[in-house]
This record gives C-alpha cells, structure tokens and sequence, in this order.
C-alpha cells in the first residue's frame, strides 16, 4: 500500500495551496471529491481583494498576503493576481455608526480608509438615490484572478510531485500503528499526517476521523449577473454596503455582479440560488441606484463555511496531531491563502514563519475544547 507523508482532503484554493508550498521532498496527495479541483467554493467567489473583509482579526492575514498575490515568487508566474479596484463602503445616515466604527476597528492597523463628503461620492458612483450619503472609501481594494491563482497553485503542486486525485471521496479514515488508513473511490492509501481542508465537509471528515467536530457551519451565498442601463463601466469600485445588506461591482462588457450579502445556513451541499435570494439582491440594488436592470443574464451560489468565532481553525488537533485542521476560512479563504499556506507549512514542519502579523494561537483548533 503506498504511504504518504501528507494526504490533504480537499483541493480548493486552501488544499491546493497547501499542497503547492509545502516542502518539495514530502510525498503528498491532493484529493479531491468532485469532479475537477475548486468547485463549491473556489470556483464561486465574488474574486475580489479587500482587507476589511472577515473584519479585523482577519487583516493581518489578508495584509500579509498582499506582497505575494502582487509579486508572485520567480516560477510560480510571470504576473501578478491583483489589479486595481477600490471599494466604497456606502450608506444612509442610519449606518453612520457603522461608518465610525469601522473607522475605529481599521485605525493603527496599514488598512487605508478615507471618510468621504457627499460632493466626492459621485466621482466613483453616479445615479445614488437620495439619502446614500455617508461612505468610506477603500483605495487598496483589489480584484483577484482566482482561476489563475488556483491554477498556478495546482501547477506548482504537480512539479512538488504531489498527486492530485480527483472523483475521490473519502469515505473511510483509521488512525492505526502510527498512521492514517484512508479509502477512497479511487483507491486505498496510507499517510502519516491527515489535512482536513474540506471546506464546507470539514466536520464531516473530522467525525469520520473520530476527530471531534469545530462546529464549522457552511452559508449559502448567492450572486446574479445583470445588464445594467447605463452599462457598468470598467472604473466602477466595488461597491459594499455599510450595513452588511448587498455588494456590487462590474464585470466584462459593462455587466454588473450583485449579492445580497446573505448568508443562509445550509448543510454541505452542491449550492443554488433560491428565487427570494435573487430578488432580494435585486431589490437592494435597486433601492440605492436609478440604473435600469435590462437583463438577468447569470445567477449562481457558493458556499462559505465558519466556525462559532467566525476565524479560521489552523493547526493540529488537540487530541491527534496528525490530524491538522485548514478550514473555516469563510469568504476570505482566496484573499488569504498565500499566508495561511505558509503558517500551515511553519506550522507542520516547524519552520519558522515570517508573517508576525498572524497569531497562530488565534487561530488553533484548541480553543474549541
């Protein structure tokens, strides 16, 4: 039977990452269940970069990753995955609190937030119906090329030598004689550590694993593409509600990508949209620009998983250390993945890591026992 140094369960963006940078003289396995890597999640993201998302406890690890996601390391690619976007964080008078409280979470930390007047709101969105006249405007957000990012992630894992096993579904995990048994569809194999980064499934592979469960709970997001009259021109930001109630931002050929921020408690699934999700994103929409909605072109659902502290759960298990935990990364897992990737890597090989900004007892799967 063939033995792995390191089986990781899951090849979205947080698996494939892993995967990619852990040391190049580890034998490891990459699987997946579905049919091709990042489907549920990876593949559904709004792509966008921002370091307020996920809040203040996240930054560090979204700023962290910034340098790499510009940058990439000689090989890895040629070109960088961020490109220009800025975000504004728009309200009512009624959310100008959450305005000053924003403000106050972000001061002292490199985030960049700029209160702006009601005159200076037109320079990034036209067409505001009245009353949308308090915003905060985020000049480092970022859109993010997920599919090239996933895909140079999963390159670089081929040249490690990791196999990537896909349409395999775990369905048996035994810890015996100092290793994992672990029995797919595809195959049987053994490991001596086990990385649950199964997203939306990762409490359901802990409890197979006879590994208790954090509690991770997935929510169904949804998204629609319109076209919008005037078209979505291409210097449109992206465009967040201060009260948590939609976002927007333009897509190729003037179209527009909207959601109503929802977050809808799901069991792990293949998510969908449900008619009320889309027409409550419509109706947002529609209560802070005049811009007319000529088509619904696209529509479609992912899912986002949390633990009860909405922080991600990085590290060994208290009760086995060869079951190491990457997962509830929320809607944030792309934005952060190079910094998680190299805490995970510091974290299993004992290498020491240089992103001082992140507290990996934050983020340690002991904390729930």
């Amino acid at each position: 039977m063939s033995v792995y140094d390191v089986a990781i369960i899951g090849a979205g963006i947080a698996g494939a990452s892993l995967a990619a940078m852990l040391p190049a003289e580890m034998r490891v396995i990459l699987l997946e269940a579905e049919n091709h890597p990042g489907v549920h999640s990876t593949g559904r993201s709004a792509a966008f970069w921002s370091e307020t998302y996920g809040g203040p406890s996240i930054q560090p690890l979204t700023s962290a990753s910034k340098a790499f996601l510009e940058a990439p390391p000689s090989g890895f690619s040629e070109t960088g995955f961020l490109s220009p976007r800025g975000a504004l964080h728009l309200g009512t008078s009624s959310d100008a609190a959450s305005a000053n409280a924003m403000l106050s979470e972000f001061s002292g930390s490199p985030v960049r937030l700029d209160q702006l007047i009601d005159a200076d709101i037109d320079k990034f969105v036209t067409g505001r119906k009245p009353g949308w006249n308090v915003a905060l405007w985020e000049p480092d957000c970022c859109d993010i090329d997920v599919g090239s990012l996933h895909g140079k992630y999963l390159a670089q894992a081929g040249r490690h030598g990791v196999d990537l096993a896909c349409r395999s579904r775990v369905h048996l995990l035994q810890w015996r004689q100092g290793r994992w048994l672990v029995e797919t569809h595809t195959g049987s194999f053994e490991a001596r550590l086990l990385v649950n980064a199964a997203g939306a499934w990762a409490d359901e592979i802990a409890l197979l694993a006879g590994v208790s469960a954090a509690g991770i709970q997935p929510y169904r997001r949804t998204i629609v593409q319109l076209a919008v009259n005037p078209p979505a021109v291409v210097t449109l930001p992206l465009v967040v509600g201060l009260d948590g109630s939609f976002y927007f931002k333009p897509e190729a050929g003037g179209k527009l990508w909207l959601s109503p921020h929802d977050e809808i408690a799901t069991p792990p699934c293949d998510a969908a949209p449900e008619e009320i999700d889309v027409a409550t994103a419509i109706a947002r929409f529609e209560e802070v620009v005049d811009w007319q909605i000529v088509k619904l072109e696209r529509k479609w659902a992912g899912l986002r998983s949390f633990a009860p502290d909405r922080l991600p759960v990085i590290g060994r298990d208290p009760a086995n250390e060869n079951f190491f935990w990457l997962a509830g990364q929320g809607g944030f897992g792309i934005q952060t993945a190079p910094a998680v990737a190299e805490l995970s890597v510091a974290l299993i090989s004992g290498r020491k890591t240089k992103i001082s900004a992140a507290n990996p007892k934050a983020y340690a799967p002991d904390r729930f026992s």
